[in-house]
């Protein structure tokens, strides 16, 4: 994707796009596996249509926009955050509304990654007469959506991991205990980031250790993210909470059919993935996982996994909330990572964002 700079941009075409952005945001726990999209429709300086996307299946951005117009949109400029759609998948192109609706000209913050669209869009748009430019908050647009372009562009979702953990960087104590390192305001905003993601991701281990539920229970929304457990060898029991309400993915090596059977009666799909050491193989549970069209994954698992994922260079992101609590030398460290004999051999991390979650501090980085 590449940013257009020939045209300038007015501060007015900033102010409407922000207002774009700000309606895409509407959709950030509801439009997977589409991204968040939001269009407003300007005409003589003023807004006179806004739409956002809400589900996939509904109407796009576009058509909302359109239809919420106010007055004639003939001659207008709309500015919306995703270059529009010009295939049929869900719903019908909407660069075809926007001709036919007789609009002048359109800003667009980012092209679309999809290669059904990937700037086919613009070229349509221009070549029917409309002026189009895009780059206008780019960096945002993409931020909202950087799960769906991970897959469109690398085949692989975007993986974020959370730890909760103490300021000496442990997440449990000896015998596992865990529940609570953090305080509420910290266990409430990660059920923000639960309900962001497509899928939630974790292992067996955690799993038979704290039999979480893994759902989204103190933010609103409509839609519950997957559940998916790594599961080498079936170990999973059918009174699993994981198990109990919406659907769940089960991952594992091992090729046992009763078993199968048994947790296919309970609404979870099993997948085997053969493999000669007994153990996944984690990139291609990735590749598997994408297939699904999961955007962004959020793992809340152990220090094994979460070891294991970093040391596959499988992590996009990773989110600390620390606790102002010490546990000690025998407590369980956050990552299980193979030793180091050299400085050079580190883990570099880019740290993105810093802030304070009630008494917790919540750090915010990027595997470099």
């Amino acid at each position: 994707m590449t940013t257009e700079q020939q045209h300038p941009f007015s501060s007015a075409d900033y102010v409407f796009m922000s207002e774009a952005i700000r309606l895409a945001e509407k959709g950030l726990y509801t439009t997977s596996p589409n991204p968040r999209v939001g269009c407003v429709i300007v005409k003589n300086g003023e807004i006179i249509g806004r739409g956002w996307h809400e589900k996939a299946g509904l109407p796009h951005a576009e058509i909302n926009a359109l239809k919420q117009a106010a007055t004639e949109v003939k001659g207008s400029t709309v500015y919306v955050t995703l270059e529009p759609c010009c295939h049929h998948g869900r719903t019908p192109p909407c660069t075809d509304a926007l001709i036919n609706a007789g609009i002048a000209k359109l800003i667009i913050a980012m092209q679309d990654p999809n290669p059904l669209v990937a700037g086919k869009g613009i070229q349509q748009l221009r070549t029917a007469g409309i002026e189009v430019q895009y780059g206008l908050l780019e960096a945002q647009a993409n931020q909202l959506n950087i799960g769906f372009v991970s897959r469109m562009v690398r085949q692989q979702p975007w993986i974020r991991v959370k730890i909760a953990a103490s300021l000496d960087g442990k997440i449990a104590l000896a015998n596992g205990k865990s529940q609570w390192i953090t305080g509420e305001a910290a266990r409430t905003d990660v059920h923000r980031l639960r309900a962001r993601s497509c899928a939630i991701l974790t292992g067996i281990n955690t799993i038979k250790h704290d039999d979480p539920e893994l759902s989204v229970r103190h933010v609103q929304t409509t839609r519950q993210p997957l559940r998916v457990i790594l599961d080498n060898r079936l170990e999973i029991t059918a009174n699993a909470k994981v198990l109990q309400k919406t659907s769940s993915l089960i991952f594992t090596t091992l090729q046992d059919s009763e078993k199968i059977q048994s947790l296919t009666e309970k609404g979870a799909q099993v997948i085997v993935l053969p493999s000669p050491t007994g153990k996944l193989d984690l990139a291609e549970v990735m590749s598997k996982l994408a297939e699904f069209e999961l955007n962004e994954i959020l793992v809340e698992a152990g220090s094994t996994l979460n070891g294991a994922l970093i040391e596959s260079q499988l992590v996009d992101e990773i989110i600390i909330y620390c606790a102002p609590i010490l546990l000690g030398n025998s407590a369980q460290s956050m990552l299980n990572l193979p030793e180091l004999t050299s400085l050079a051999q580190k883990w570099k991390l880019e740290i993105t964002e810093i802030g304070k979650v009630g008494c917790d501090i919540k750090i915010t980085a990027k595997l470099v």
